[in-house]
Order: structure tokens, then sequence, then C-alpha cells
């Protein structure tokens, strides 16, 4: 299947590694221009390299507000429009509901969510002038069902999901399309250090671990980058265009919720 985004100019946060580097990947197959970032010009660098000559890396700190604009600006100097936005972030750490830190609080809303904003908001009126445009973001099933003991994820993350949700509607006329990717358990950095933090509180091997983590998902495995980054990819094409305002759950069919 064509998906009809050869030399549409893509835009990956967090592509240089895990389930942004399979979404980087798998446009790239597709003829896709793609511009990823990380937080290590070198490592962004290899990693684009690694994927294929139409790719370029980028370093961006999510967590550095001063950083953002002057990186858009060179990444309009240097491509031009960008048809297709990939909003993509490490996860908050462990923290319960009933411990508070403000300052916690704030710095975290500021990297998961005003971050993108400020990003989408800046790359949004060439898609809406030109009558076609893909937005996604990389959330988690926890706005779904809230995991226990990742209470910053669940609040921040379902507070994107408003946002988009909110966004899907308002530019829809204009050819921009707006959804949610909802990981579950893949086979990334992420699974494998909560892994390592649940084998080290038990005092059981890493393997005992991830195999009873498996073995609760029905497909029975961890799924993978590029499994994942096909999904992103046909969200990012021509066919996909009458699908809008959706967070579409990618997770063997661990999560159990109806809708």
């Amino acid at each position: 299947m064509d998906l009809g985004i050869n030399s549409k100019r893509a835009l990956v946060l967090g592509g240089s590694k895990g389930l942004g580097r399979g979404i980087a990947e798998a446009l790239a197959a597709e003829g896709a221009i793609v511009a990823l970032t990380g937080r290590d010009q070198a490592k962004s660098a290899l990693s684009a390299a690694e994927i294929g000559d139409s790719v370029r890396g980028f370093a961006l700190d999510l967590e550095d507000p001063d950083a953002i604009d002057p990186f858009l600006d060179r990444l309009a100097a240097d491509f031009g429009d960008i048809d297709i936005l990939v909003l993509n972030g490490g996860g908050p750490p462990p923290s319960l509901a009933s411990e508070i830190d403000p300052a916690f609080w704030r710095a975290q809303f500021d990297t998961m969510v005003l971050a993108g904003m400020r990003i989408t908001n800046r790359l949004l009126p060439s898609m809406r002038q030109n009558g076609w445009g893909r937005i996604m973001a990389v959330a988690s099933t926890s706005i779904r069902e809230p995991i226990a003991g990742l209470t910053a994820s669940n609040a921040l993350r379902s507070a994107v999901a408003g946002w988009l949700k909110t966004l899907a509607g308002e530019v829809a006329a204009q050819g921009v399309t707006v959804n949610m990717l909802l990981p579950g358990r893949l086979a990334t950095d992420r699974t494998l250090s909560f892994d390592k933090m649940d084998a080290e509180s038990e005092g059981l091997s890493i393997e005992t671990v991830a195999a009873r983590s498996q073995s609760d998902i029905p497909v029975g495995r961890y799924g993978t980058p590029a499994e994942f980054g096909a999904v992103a990819a046909f969200l990012a094409s021509r066919q996909a265009g009458y699908i809008t305002g959706i967070a579409l759950p990618i997770d063997g069919g661990l999560s159990r919720a109806m809708l």
C-alpha cells in the first residue's frame, strides 16, 4: 500500500531511540523526509545516519524551555514546512498521588504538556494553510486505565489528551488530523527500567519479572518499536484522513477498557 507520504516532511521528537525511533524508521521507509530529535546531538545524528539519507538528527531537550524556539527557527530554515508532527518524550518518574511537590509538578507540566503545545502552535499554521497535516502524540494507556505509582504520567498525559481532542475538532476542516498513540508494554528502555525496579524490590531476576509481565498480555509478549511505528505511519497516511481525535491503544490487548 502506498501511504501517500513520500517527500512529506516529518518531525519526530524523541526519535533517536525507542518508540520515537520506530516511528522515524517507519516514516522514512515510506519516503518521508524526517527530522528526529534527542537530547544528545551525536546520538541523534548517529540514529539518523543509521536510518537513512532522508533523515537528519537534531539536539533538543524538552526540559529546557529556552531551547525550543531556536530549534524551531533552525528547523524552519533547514526543512521548511513540517507536514507530520510526532510529539514524544520520556515519561516522568514514579510518584504517589498522596505526595504533592509543587516544584515537581510545575517542572513536569512544562516538559510534558507546555513544550508540546508550544511546538504544535508554531508548526500548525502552515499545515492549516497547506490544507494537510498530521499531528500525533505518544502517550500511554494510563489515560484510559491509570497505572498505580505513575501519578504524574496519569494526570499530565490526560491533560494532553484533553488538549489534543479539543484541537482535533478545531483543525479537522483544514485537513489536519490529530491523534494519540497509547503504548502498552513494549520492548523499550523504559519497560526494561520498570522490570529492573520490580526485580530489585522483589529479589527476582529480570527474566522472571519480564516473563510474568508478558504473561498478562493477551498476545503473550512485549510489542516492538517497529510494530508501534507501523501504526504511526498509517495514521500519517493519506488513507487515514478520516481518522482524527482518537486515542489508540497499541498494547497487545492488555487494556481491558471497552472505549
